[in-house]
């Protein structure tokens, strides 16, 4: 562990995760509900016969592979990177975040790499049965490929199942179902792939009203939206309702997060949810001003949806930060400024613990073990300077929450629209929903960013929640290393992705019947 580092080799070692992660993510939603789209129309080939199903599956695959690819290599850097930009943290709890993603690698990528090349070249060499067992099978595998990263990444959220080993200066594993079945990892793993498969639906929509609005395989492009329509439709709803477990457990258990989604300084009983709004400059979390320029509030639902009730008391900023309040089982909260006086004393007594060890002193030992248990529950509150530090960035946080649900609800109405209109054959009619329907597609994205934007901004400063801040998580490189390597990588990602798009746009201006049968 680290007593000071560079705040600047902090911040780029934060940018590079995030600008590796935010490519990563552009591909990988696309594969999760492209992926399912693909594998239902196959379903229909396999069960009618019909040719038109296998060309159609036949051409979404083929979009589902190109993003795979770049998909899976984005991936493997954003792991590489937790052994050299942030060594500490991975010191610290590799034996716990490194199982998860260790049962990814074993278990789903090499299910994903034995099934995707029957899917992609069994054509015609295997029977259809196999070869739509081998399509769901590459998609189970992705699907599951994403349930491990997003146990791992709960687990930062809301760290379970685990023991601070002082000798070995490691958390360790000790229960692994309490991190497997965290009620945020359950969440987390649903919501986000869920998310995935409205931007899969979105797409396909958005790429079919092209060929709508230029008049060609208008067949395909209506059998394509008829599926897709429906399937986010569905999608949709349900990320609706994960959605609302996901608020219930970031009130649980990361209240400032929840606090600063919604701008919330003084918090209170019976709280409105801020539909939308305009904030204002603070500056200062506890000052008397109005930390809003302008919004509309819906009454008692913030309460409601972070405690089951109407009349819930909800913290805001500046509570969390001085203490006082009560939560509901009765425990007063500590103050940031108590919670950092105990962080030290569990740091100390760690280093006194192994001075101790060394020194063969076990009543020693035994006794600065015996404050470090009662105080690790803040060991990662001893590396934070101010109190203040404990704010996320709230308008950051706060504004990507509305565009995610604001967003959300629009593809919801979308896909209503889009679904009615198709199952009544009036959808080649309306060009004006073609062309919405087209420009959503970049929206999909931006609702998909920002929806990683609040539960990862909303959590600084702490790369492991109330365990570990970044500060302490980080390599001790030079900050010119990573500066280097994050240009580096952005010029690389960015190749990346002109080159991917430019084949994605080849292969939609070919179209599904140049597409081998």
């Amino acid at each position: 562990m680290i007593e000071s580092i560079d705040t600047s080799l902090i911040d780029w070692s934060r940018a590079q995760f995030a600008l590796t992660a935010i490519y990563h993510w552009l591909f990988v939603p696309l594969t999760l509900g492209l992926g399912i789209i693909q594998a239902i129309m196959e379903t229909l080939y396999y069960k009618t016969g019909k040719e038109f199903w296998k060309t159609t599956a036949q051409f979404w695959m083929k979009i589902f592979g190109i993003n795979f690819a770049i998909g899976v290599a984005t991936g493997l850097i954003l792991e590489f990177e937790f052994g050299t930009n942030w060594s500490n943290y991975s010191w610290f709890v590799g034996d716990i975040f490194g199982a998860p993603l260790a049962i990814e690698g074993v278990l789903a990528f090499f299910m994903e790499a034995t099934f995707i090349a029957v899917m992609f070249f069994g054509w015609n060499k295997v029977s259809k049965g196999f070869h739509l067992a081998s399509t769901w099978l590459t998609i189970l595998g992705a699907t599951i490929s994403a349930l491990w990263i997003l146990v791992a990444n709960a687990w930062m959220q809301y760290p379970a199942g685990m023991d601070f080993n002082p000798d070995a200066v490691r958390s360790e594993m000790n229960d692994f179902w309490a991190v497997a079945l965290s009620p945020v990892a359950i969440n987390k793993f649903f919501h986000t792939v869920l998310s995935g498969w409205i931007v899969g639906a979105v797409v396909v929509i958005g790429i079919s009203s092209w060929y709508l609005l230029k008049k060609r395989n208008t067949e395909f492009a209506l059998g394509s939206i008829k599926i897709s329509a429906l399937f986010g439709l569905v999608a949709s709803i349900l990320t609706l309702w994960t959605g609302d477990g996901s608020a219930y457990q970031v009130a649980q258990k990361q209240p400032m997060k929840l606090a600063a989604m919604e701008g919330l300084y003084q918090g209170g009983n019976s709280q409105g949810l801020v539909a939308v709004g305009v904030l204002a400059s603070k500056d200062q979390y506890n000052d008397a001003t109005d930390p809003f320029l302008f919004k509309i509030e819906i009454p008692y639902l913030l309460s409601y949806l972070g405690d089951r009730d109407l009349d819930a008391y909800i913290p805001g900023i500046a509570n969390i930060i001085d203490g006082g309040y009560q939560t509901k089982n009765g425990q007063t909260v500590l103050s940031a400024q108590e919670k950092i006086a105990k962080g030290k004393l569990a740091i100390q007594a760690l280093a006194d613990y192994r001075t101790a060890k060394k020194d063969k002193n076990e009543v020693a030992a035994k006794e600065a073990r015996a404050v470090l248990d009662e105080n690790f529950a803040y060991f990662g509150y001893g590396y934070i300077k101010n109190p203040t530090d404990l704010i996320p960035p709230v308008g950051m946080t706060f504004y990507a929450f509305r565009i995610m649900v604001i967003l959300g609800g629009f593809f919801i109405l979308l896909f209503i629209v889009a679904s009615i209109l198709s199952y009544k054959g009036k959808f080649s009619d309306k060009r004006w929903l073609q062309k919405v329907c087209l420009w959503s597609i970049p929206f999909v994205y931006i609702a998909s960013q920002s929806g990683w934007i609040v539960a990862e901004v909303g959590r600084q400063p702490w790369a492991i929640q109330d365990v570990l801040p970044t500060s302490a998580a980080v390599s001790n490189l030079a900050t010119s290393s990573v500066q280097i390597t994050f240009f580096l990588f952005l010029i690389l990602f960015t190749i990346l992705l002109i080159a991917e798009l430019g084949i994605m746009i080849k292969a939609i201006k070919k179209g599904p019947a140049a597409v081998e049968q």
